[in-house]
């Protein structure tokens, strides 16, 4: 096993670890450690809730959740010899739930999915949906399964949602401008357009006194993915993964969390990958002035991991750029892919899972996404792959009519 760069203890919040972790991004979070190019290392994770998400048939717990703590990562690790232009290349060599655990932790043996409330973030789907729901999943080795999901079974493709390195003042400066300049033209939008500094529930490593009062200010929140990669929620980020990524700080300082032991595309429910704490085995190395000599001067590039489910087999739902009320859209893939989504949770209500199970599932399960048209005017088009195989029956239409039966039902609030 290579050496723990960063450790969790289970049991204990991340606001109370022997090593703090930090839930925000800013130049001036200290390195835990320091390594050099070609080093591999583990870094164990805390679930990105710490904790505050029960394995019961609940809902309260989303509903109630407080986004100013997420999410906890652990680093940041510094790489010798990075400077601002260089690439740092980052391979992901394993990942997993909390090895040898089982309790009452996400990633102690199982991990949960979460619809949130549209007054607490919302989701993608969010005014079709919005209250909190949730479903807890269980995990057999690299299959999940859920009693609030019954008549689906999957593997898993594990990945870190967030994995990123520091950026410069001068980055964290022009986040935080335009984000701000989006939420001054609707201030009181619900949920908000973005989520500002905020210094309530902030934990920045080892900072301490007057210079974590200062970073605790102006800290940006990591929430959305960014140029410095960040919380880009990419499912296909599994093992044998390979990612360059941009330095704009000396060292690089990279931080990685919010694991998921499975994910569809887009997560779609925002709390919409089974969410766990765990493990992440991590190479790294330099590419010297590589920014510039690739062009990569403003998000990361990868290769996509090589170990990850095969189905062979899916059924693939259609969106196209009108929206709910039958309203034109031009060439716009959010609402094309809104609109697959939305139709592949009507049909599967046929089945007998309610609109809230069919979207907890594929927030979950590894569906793919696709822009498929993006220049036919004036309608993009969106597709969904659902796997088949994932069912214990046949979800292909056929003469004979959908198997309908009685699928339980997920955690809702009291």
């Amino acid at each position: 096993m290579p050496e723990v760069l960063f450790s969790v203890d289970q049991s204990r919040s991340f606001y109370d670890q022997a090593v703090p972790p930090h839930n925000r991004w800013h130049p001036d979070i200290p390195p835990v450690a320091t390594v050099r190019p070609g080093a591999e290392f583990r870094l164990e994770c805390r679930e990105w809730f710490d904790g505050t998400v029960h394995n019961d048939d609940s809902a309260n717990d989303i509903r109630d959740l407080d986004l100013s703590m997420v999410h906890p990562l652990s680093g940041p690790i510094a790489v010798e010899g990075a400077q601002p232009g260089d690439l740092l290349v980052v391979d992901i060599l394993d990942i997993g739930p909390v090895p040898q655990e089982t309790g009452p932790v996400a990633g102690q043996g199982w991990g949960y999915t979460g619809i949130f409330a549209k007054a607490n973030g919302g989701g993608f789907l969010t005014e079709h949906f919005p209250d909190a729901y949730k479903a807890v999943w269980d995990f057999h080795g690299q299959i999940a399964t859920s009693r609030h999901l019954p008549g689906v079974r999957f593997t898993g493709i594990t990945h870190p949602g967030i994995i990123g390195t520091a950026p410069s003042h001068d980055l964290l400066g022009r986040w935080n401008a335009r984000e701000a300049e989006l939420i001054a033209t609707d201030p009181n939008r619900v949920p908000p357009l973005a989520m500002p500094p905020d210094s309530r529930g902030a934990i920045l490593g080892t900072l301490e006194g007057d210079a974590f009062e200062r970073a605790a200010r102006e800290a940006a929140r990591t929430a959305p993915p960014r140029e410095n990669g960040g919380n880009q929620d990419i499912k296909n980020l599994t093992r044998g993964a390979r990612i360059f990524m941009p330095v704009y700080v000396e060292g690089g300082k990279l931080s990685v969390g919010d694991l998921h032991f499975s994910q569809g595309d887009g997560e779609i429910t925002f709390c919409g990958a089974i969410e766990m704490g765990g493990y992440l085995d991590l190479g790294v190395d330099l590419i010297k002035g590589g920014m510039q000599t690739y062009g990569v001067t403003t998000n990361p590039v990868f290769h996509p991991g090589n170990v990850e489910p095969r189905y062979s087999e899916f059924l693939t739902f259609v969106g196209i750029s009108v929206d709910e009320g039958g309203r034109q859209r031009y060439l716009d893939s959010h609402v094309a892919y809104r609109r697959a989504c939305l139709n592949a949770i009507e049909y599967l209500t046929k089945f007998g899972y309610s609109p809230e199970q069919a979207y907890l599932l594929l927030g979950a399960a590894p569906i793919e996404g696709r822009f498929s048209g993006v220049v036919d005017i004036p309608n993009s088009c969106a597709t969904l792959y659902l796997p088949t195989a994932i069912f214990d029956f046949d979800i292909r239409p056929s003469g004979d009519g959908p198997q309908r039966a009685d699928r339980g039902s997920c955690a809702r609030t009291s």
